[in-house]
């Protein structure tokens, strides 16, 4: 069976999707960490990062940085933070996540946004590409 993120490469669920290659694609994160938290995953569907083979690898962390420099240009924070957990999708997946405080890297405070929010967010992180 597909993971969620299989069916968002195949447009099957929609997303706010920030930047797509070949390989990989980046998207914001439904339910955030904060504002403009986003997951870049590659586009094969692979349970667990380090299962990854090794060019693919590198090239999902190149990719990551890509999005990461954009998005800190398009949300003001101290840093962006990454995290890889990948429990909750069997899909292998980086969180990037725009921090002003460590709180903001606990999987338990979230917060809300409206489809404009999002949508608005988007444009602004691919602004910055």
């Amino acid at each position: 069976m597909s993971s969620i993120f299989t069916k968002i490469i195949k447009g099957e669920i929609p997303c706010y999707k920030i930047a797509e290659d070949d390989n990989f694609l980046a998207f914001l994160d439904v339910n955030p960490n904060a504002k403009g938290h986003t997951l870049c995953i590659p586009k094969l569907e692979i349970d667990k990062i380090f299962d990854i083979e090794d060019d693919l690898y590198i090239g999902l962390m190149q990719f990551s940085k890509k999005i990461a420099v954009a998005l800190e240009k398009a949300v003001p924070c101290k840093r962006i933070g990454m995290a890889v957990i990948g429990l909750e999708v069997p899909h292998a997946h980086v969180h990037l996540i725009p921090l002003n405080e460590m709180d903001e890297m606990r999987f338990q405070n979230k917060v809300s946004l409206s489809k404009e929010q999002f949508e608005a967010m988007a444009l602004r992180i691919k602004a910055n590409l």
